[in-house]
């Protein structure tokens, strides 16, 4: 645990997945900049990207690591086992990922989303061995993994790969007693096996963060977010929270968070269940925007924007503000609607959060299309 606390400073990390963007779209290299310099300038060190965040690794060379100094952070990326081929190894992975970084090695290197769905990717091409020979030719620091699973998959990976190094996991309080998520035992799986833990979506994608005031009314001391990051920094072993920030408000509030960091007290901890049984019961679409689900979707639906709009429609007393912003977006011609998807399941087996997307698009189309 001490060599890798030596690795980053403040704990908070920067996820690089939800990056902001411009106005055609593209990942914004200047505010990104901008927003990862102040980040270092408040004393933290650690981002993390992946193979398959779309230009993430790209936007790291063009904002952080040729503008700042190698010593002044860490990057950690991750290994996407299912888009390996015979043609496209482990190796070649590796050194396009280079590549787009502009850097020699990476601080952390984790493989991805090790799940028993895509676990025969990882064992085919022997990335365990592959991750051992990276550290010993200095061109990793640290060799770990991610994973959406069950504890007990987690277990046995962990049971049969000791030298993984640490453990990155979905962690947040609406997750915690989940029976979906697990989140809960999931942590207490990998701190029995002595392993740090970072935390990925502490806010579940930002919805912990825009929540109606009635749920949120809970909460005397503090951001929502800070709620949310507060209680998975609290918890020990944990290493790194990394949060998706987009935006410079975004930034502040969860540097202010870490600086210095506050545990949640007693009836803090009461607040934040009384929020959780509220979000319960108004049967919130547990989606992240993870966005995995859009790059195979043959109908082109944008699966995480429909869930937003109509998470918004189950909490928002204003139901035309989503409604509207439904019709607009179809009515550009660039997105599928709802009603158009062909039911094929892609989109539900590279779910992290399990979501029966199929049928939830079915509500949405019925609760935000109008005439």
């Amino acid at each position: 645990m001490s060599d890798l606390s030596e690795l980053n400073r403040g704990r908070l990390g920067f996820g690089l997945m939800r990056l902001p963007k411009d106005g055609s779209g593209k990942i914004d290299v200047e505010e990104t900049a901008s927003m990862a310099a102040r980040f270092i300038e408040r004393g933290f060190t650690y981002f993390d990207t992946a193979y398959v965040y779309q230009g993430s690794e790209e936007a790291f060379r063009e904002a952080i690591g040729s503008r700042q100094p190698r010593d002044s952070y860490t990057l950690a990326s991750k290994l996407s086992g299912w888009c390996l081929t015979d043609d496209f190894t482990p190796e070649k992975m590796f050194e396009e990922q280079l590549r787009r970084t502009g850097l020699d090695y990476f601080d952390f290197y984790l493989l991805h989303n090790t799940k028993s769905e895509q676990l025969h990717f990882y064992d085919k091409y022997d990335t365990w061995s592959f991750g051992m020979k990276l550290k010993k030719e200095g061109k990793i620091r640290h060799f770990g993994l991610s994973i959406h699973d069950t504890p007990e998959a987690l277990d046995k990976l962990l049971t049969e790969h000791p030298e993984i190094e640490f453990v990155q996991l979905q962690i947040n309080y609406l997750d915690w007693t989940s029976p979906k998520f697990q989140a809960g035992r999931l942590y207490e799986t990998a701190r029995k096996h002595g392993k740090p833990v970072i935390i990925m979506e502490p806010v579940k994608g930002g919805l912990l963060s825009n929540l109606n005031p009635e749920i949120t009314e809970p909460f005397t001391g503090g951001s929502p977010a800070s709620y949310a990051l507060r209680f998975a920094a609290g918890l020990d072993g944990v290493f790194t929270v990394l949060s998706g920030m987009s935006t410079m408000e975004q930034m502040e509030d969860n540097l202010n968070t870490f600086s210095p960091l506050k545990k949640l007290s007693d009836a803090e901890m009461a607040e934040v269940q009384e929020a959780k049984k509220r979000i319960e019961d108004m049967q919130v679409i547990q989606c992240t925007s993870c966005r995995y689900c859009t790059e195979g979707c043959p109908k082109k639906i944008p699966i995480p924007d429909i869930f937003r709009m109509l998470n918004e429609e189950s909490i928002l007393l204003d139901k035309t503000r989503p409604q509207n912003e439904y019709r607009n977006m179809i009515a550009d011609g660039k997105s599928g609607r709802a009603s158009e998807c062909l039911k094929c399941g892609k989109c539900e087996n590279i779910c992290p959060q399990k979501l029966p997307i199929r049928e939830l698009l079915k509500t949405a189309e019925a609760r935000l299309a109008y005439s």
